[in-house]
């Protein structure tokens, strides 16, 4: 099986992960290789109550700490799984150099998440509104787009034009 049959995207192994955001928590929804990646069964789930801090990064890599315990850490490209260091457990999944999201928690499984997302800025939108019950993407939290225009690049309003 190629990389391309994997993700349906040649030269692509897997997307950015998908986050969805309720009243109670957030979760880190993980695609079948992510699962493989990082030995995990499930999605990871946090209490939205555990939540304490919301970063963002251009550079991941930085706040990586600890050693991959079970984990895969390809240097510079992939790092997916618990990193085990001596202030606790932290959950990653980080892609080369993108934007990037940290995650500081309390009272959870990890003491942090650190995830490659580009929606880093839609989440800690998304954490200061009141959302529904059912789960969301973030993405879709804070974008008040219309769904029929999203995409669509928007004309530059012409000059006024006056005669005199």
């Amino acid at each position: 099986m190629s990389r391309a049959d994997i993700a349906g995207h040649p030269g692509r192994l897997v997307a950015m992960v998908t986050l969805l955001l309720d009243r109670t928590r957030l979760e880190v929804v993980l695609s079948p290789i992510e699962r493989a990646m990082t030995f995990h069964r499930e999605n990871i789930r946090v209490d939205r109550d555990a939540i304490r801090k919301v970063q963002l990064t251009d550079d991941a890599w930085t706040w990586l700490r600890g050693v991959a315990s079970p984990g895969t850490h390809i240097p510079g490209a992939l790092a997916a799984g618990t990193w085990k260091g001596p202030s606790g457990d932290d959950f990653v999944l980080i892609r080369r150099r993108r934007p990037s999201v940290v995650i500081d928690l309390e009272g959870a499984d990890y003491e942090r998440l650190v995830l490659t997302t580009r929606h880093g800025l839609a989440l800690t939108k998304a954490l200061r509104l009141e959302v529904s019950a059912e789960p969301a993407d973030v993405s879709d939290l804070t974008d008040s787009t219309p769904a029929s225009k999203r995409g669509r690049k928007r004309r530059a309003p012409r000059p006024a034009v006056t005669t005199a």
